[in-house]
C-alpha cells in the first residue's frame, strides 16, 4: 500500500489569485484538496469552485479516451417549441447518457487519432496551404507551459494561421500600457494599509476572493470601500458606498474626477512634474468633462462625482482595484487608460497601500520566446502567416477566403459558448467541410461540433509553472496523480503531433523540466535567483524585488492544514517587509520613461492622444436605441469561471441560471413580473429566460449570465445577442456594448 502524501500545486484557472494548493494523495488517488496556508496571499483557503475540484477530476462525465464522430455535427437533443423556454434543462450527466445512447462517438486509439489528424492536415496543406489551419485557445489554463508553449511551437512550424488572443483582456492591457508601459500594480498585501479603496468594475468578493481579507482588515482599521459598477455585485452589497454607473461611461467618470482634482488643486504637482508627460494637455482635456455634463452620461449626480474625486484625492493612501469589466465596452481601452491616470496625478504610487491594480502579470517576464519559439516556420513559408482575431471566429469560419479555414484545432477554450455572435459561430462550426479537433476534459458546447475529440488532463495530472496576474508569487504546480484513462496534457499532444508531422527540431522533444528551466532563463532581473529546484523545494517564491520572506533555499515550514473554503475574517501575519512600489520614483516602462498622459502612439493611431469618452454605438446614447432600448450586461456567472465549472452539479447548485435581471420600471413598462418567461432579442438573435426583478441593475439596463449554450433554454446562451465588434484599443470583445429588447412570453391560454 502506497503512503499518504501531500503534493503542492497551483490553481491554473483564469483568475488573478493563482492559489497555492495542497493535494492529498492516497494509493494513487487524490482524496483531498485545500489551500496552502503558507502562501502569503491565498492563505490557505480556496474559492467555492476549486474547493470542490475533486468533483471535476473524478467526474463520471470526463472525456477519458480519443474518439471519432460517427453522427452529424451538433447537439443531439430535442428542442422546445419555437417561442417557448424549455421545461427542463438537461444535466450534463443526462446529456452524456444521451450521447452514448445515440452512438455519436466511437472510441479510437491515440495512434488512430494522431494519424487521422496529421493526414487531414497534410491534405489540407496540399490543397489550400497551411494557413487554412487555425488553432483556437485561450485561458482554460493560464499556466506557463500548458497555456502556451509546445502548441505555439507546433503551429508556428506548421505555418498555420496565427490566433490573435484578445477576447478577454487585450483592451485593458493596451489601456494600462499606454500610460504605465507595463502591467504592474499594487501588491494585494498592501491593500490593508489603504484608507480609501475603490473597486472599479471589480467584483472582489466574487472573483478575486483572496484580496478580500486584506480589504476587510483595512476597513477594520478605518478604510472606506467604494464600489463603482453598473451591476449590484456581491462586493457592491458589502460596500460603504455603492455608485451605480451606466454601462460604458467609465472614461467620462474618470475624466470628470480629474476635472475636479486638477481644478481644485488636489493633484500632486511635484510627482507630476518629475514623473509624468503631457499634464498640460490633460489639464486642457478634462475641462471638457465637468461633473454636470458627465452626470448626464454616467447616471451619477454631479455632487457625487465631486465627492468621489475629493475623497479619493485627499484620503491617503488611496488605491483602485480596477478589473476587466471596464474594458468590455466599445471604448474600453480608453476607459482603462483614463482610470490609470488617476494615481499618476495624485501621486498615490508613492505610498504603500496606494496606486492601482489591474494586472501584475508584467512582472513575471518569463522567457516566452524560448517557450513558444516564434522563429519556427514552415519549410515553404515565404511570408509571415496571417493573423485571425479570435473574437471574429464567426466571420473567419463563414467569410474568410484565400484560403478559407478548413481545419480548426480547439484547446483551452470553448468557443461555441464564449465567442460573441454565437449563431454565426455555430453556423461555421456546422460546416461539413470543416475538420475540427477538440482537446477537452468534458463534452462541451464545442465538442458537439468536433470530428476528433481528444481527452485532456486537469492540473492534478501534469506538472507546470504558474505565474499570476493578481500577486507577485511564482509557483511550481507538481503532478499529483497519473492521468485518468488515456488523458494527455497539451504539451504531450502537440509533441506527439509534431512527431507525426515529421518535425525534427529538438524543441519538440524537450522535457517539462527543461521547458521550465528555459522559461526561467530570462533577462528579467526579478527572476534572478529563482530556479526550478528552489520552486520545487519552496513551492512559491516572491519575485526578486528585494529582501524576501525566506532566505534562498529554505524549505516551506510545516503548517497545520485547514479544510475551510471560506475567507478568513482577518489577516493575521505580517505583510512583506519591503513592499514593492513599482512607480514610487517614476521608472515607467513607456518610451519616455514617464507616465504618458499624452501618447504619441495613440495619436499615430488617429486616437485622442490624451483620453476621451465616446458613447458606444450600442448604448442609450448611441444609434439604434429606439428599436432596442435596453443595455445588456452579458455577465460572467459568480460561481462559474467563464464557461468552466458550469457543467458540474456541485457548482450548478450555487448558481441560479437562465435569468434576466431587470429594473422594476423596465419590467413594469413591459407588463413583466418577477418569474415571468421572457424573450430577449436583437437583430443578431434571441434567447428565452426567466425575469428576475430584484434591483441588481439600474433603469435601462438588463443583465444575464454566461452559461453553456446546451445547458440553456433552447440550446442557446447569452452570446446569441453579442457582436463581433472590436474595442477602441487592443481589438478586444465588446460584450458589454449590446442593445436588446425584452418581451413577456404569453401562454397560449392567455393569448
Amino acid at each position: 500500500m502506497m503512503a499518504k502524501r501531500v503534493v503542492h500545486a497551483a490553481c491554473p484557472h483564469d483568475c488573478p489569485d493563482a492559489c497555492g494548493v495542497l493535494i492529498t494523495v492516497e494509493n494513487g488517488r487524490a482524496t483531498k484538496i485545500q489551500g496552502d496556508p503558507a502562501h502569503p496571499v491565498t492563505r490557505g483557503f480556496l474559492c467555492a469552485k476549486v474547493a470542490k475540484y475533486l468533483d471535476r477530476v473524478y467526474s463520471p462525465d470526463r472525456v477519458l479516451y480519443p474518439m471519432r464522430r460517427i453522427a452529424p455535427k451538433g447537439p443531439q437533443r430535442s428542442s422546445a417549441p419555437h417561442g417557448q423556454p424549455r421545461a427542463a434543462v438537461p444535466t450534463q450527466s443526462q446529456m452524456i447518457a444521451a450521447v452514448l445512447a445515440q452512438e455519436i462517438w466511437r472510441r479510437i486509439t491515440w495512434d488512430e487519432a494522431l494519424d487521422e489528424i496529421s493526414s487531414r492536415f497534410r491534405a489540407i496543406i496540399a490543397e489550400f496551404g497551411s494557413e487554412a489551419i487555425l488553432p483556437y485557445s485561450y485561458g482554460g489554463t493560464i499556466a506557463a507551459l500548458n497555456g502556451g508553449s509546445m502548441d505555439r511551437r507546433f503551429f508556428a512550424r506548421l505555418g498555420a494561421s496565427q490566433l490573435l488572443r484578445t477576447i478577454c483582456s487585450a483592451a485593458g492591457e493596451a489601456g494600462i500600457e499606454s500610460v504605465l508601459g507595463v502591467k504592474l500594480g499594487t501588491e494585494p498585501e498592501q491593500f490593508l494599509h489603504s484608507r480609501y479603496i475603490i473597486a472599479w468594475a471589480a467584483n472582489i468578493h466574487g472573483n478575486n476572493v483572496h484580496l478580500w481579507p486584506f480589504i476587510a482588515e483595512a476597513r477594520r482599521r478605518g478604510a472606506k470601500l467604494v464600489v463603482i459598477d453598473p451591476y449590484r455585485t456581491r462586493t457592491a452589497a458589502c460596500a460603504d458606498w455603492y455608485i451605480p454607473i451606466n454601462p460604458g461611461t467609465d472614461a467620462a467618470l474618470a475624466l470628470a474626477m480629474m476635472h475636479v482634482i486638477i481644478g481644485e488643486g488636489l493633484h500632486d504637482a511635484d510627482y507630476i512634474s518629475k514623473y509624468t508627460l503631457g499634464f498640460n494637455a490633460l489639464r486642457q482635456k478634462v475641462k471638457e468633462y465637468p461633473p454636470e455634463r458627465v452626470a448626464q452620461w454616467t447616471g451619477i449626480s454631479a455632487d457625487d462625482i465631486r465627492k468621489l474625486a475629493r475623497e479619493y484625492a485627499t484620503t491617503r493612501p488611496a488605491v483602485i482595484r480596477l478589473n476587466y469589466g471596464v474594458q468590455r465596452s466599445e471604448g474600453g481601452g480608453m476607459a482603462t487608460r483614463a482610470i490609470c491616470m488617476l494615481p499618476c496625478i495624485t501621486g498615490s504610487w508613492k505610498e504603500s497601500g496606494g496606486g492601482l491594480q489591474l494586472s501584475t502579470s508584467g512582472a513575471f517576464g518569463l522567457n516566452k520566446s524560448a517557450l513558444q519559439r516564434p522563429d519556427l516556420h514552415a519549410d515553404d513559408m515565404s511570408h509571415s502567416p496571417r493573423t485571425i482575431n479570435m473574437v471574429e471566429l464567426g466571420k473567419a469560419l463563414n467569410r474568410l477566403d484565400d484560403p478559407p479555414v478548413k481545419a480548426l484545432f480547439v484547446y483551452n477554450s470553448n468557443p461555441a459558448a464564449v465567442c460573441p455572435n454565437h449563431n454565426e459561430v455555430i453556423k461555421g462550426l456546422k460546416r461539413p467541410d470543416l475538420f475540427t479537433v477538440v482537446h477537452e476534459q468534458f463534452f462541451t458546447d464545442t465538442t458537439d461540433y468536433a470530428d476528433i475529440l481528444l481527452p485532456a488532463t486537469t492540473f492534478f495530472e501534469h506538472k507546470d509553472l504558474q505565474p499570476a496576474y493578481g500577486h507577485y508569487y511564482l509557483q511550481i504546480s507538481d503532478q499529483a496523480i497519473e492521468p485518468l484513462g488515456e488523458c494527455r496534457s497539451n504539451i504531450d499532444v502537440f509533441r506527439a503531433l509534431a512527431e507525426r508531422m515529421g518535425f525534427t527540431e529538438t524543441c519538440f522533444t524537450e522535457s517539462i523540466d527543461e521547458m521550465i528551466d528555459e522559461a526561467l532563463d530570462s533577462e528579467n532581473p526579478w527572476l534572478k535567483g529563482i530556479t526550478r529546484e528552489r520552486l520545487e523545494n519552496e513551492g512559491h517564491i516572491r519575485l526578486n524585488f528585494g529582501a524576501e520572506l525566506r532566505s534562498a533555499g529554505q524549505p516551506r515550514a510545516a503548517v497545520p492544514i485547514s479544510s475551510t473554503a471560506q475567507p478568513r475574517a482577518a489577516v493575521t501575519t505580517c505583510v512583506e517587509p519591503n513592499p514593492f512600489l513599482p512607480f514610487s520614483h517614476g521608472n515607467f516602462h513607456t518610451p519616455s520613461g514617464k507616465a504618458e498622459l499624452y501618447s504619441e502612439a495613440l495619436k499615430a493611431q488617429s486616437l485622442d492622444p490624451v483620453a476621451e469618452f465616446k458613447p458606444p454605438a450600442e448604448s442609450r446614447y448611441g444609434n439604434g436605441k429606439s428599436k432596442f432600448p435596453l443595455e445588456l450586461l452579458a455577465r460572467k456567472a459568480d460561481n462559474f469561471l467563464n464557461s468552466t465549472f458550469s457543467n458540474l452539479p456541485s457548482t450548478q447548485q450555487m448558481e441560479e441560471t437562465n435569468l434576466l435581471e431587470m429594473h422594476e420600471s423596465d419590467a413594469r413598462a413591459r407588463h413583466i413580473a418577477d418569474g415571468d418567461a421572457v424573450r430577449v432579442f436583437n437583430r443578431r438573435g434571441e434567447i428565452f429566460l426567466k425575469a428576475r426583478v430584484d434591483g441588481a441593475v439600474q433603469p435601462g439596463v438588463v443583465s444575464a449570465r454566461l452559461n453553456w449554450a446546451k445547458l440553456g433554454p433552447g440550446g442557446r446562451n447569452i452570446n446569441v445577442l453579442t457582436s463581433e465588434k472590436l474595442t477602441d484599443l487592443g481589438n478586444s470583445a465588446t460584450f458589454y456594448s449590446v442593445l436588446v429588447e425584452v418581451e413577456r412570453i404569453r401562454s397560449k391560454a392567455n393569448s
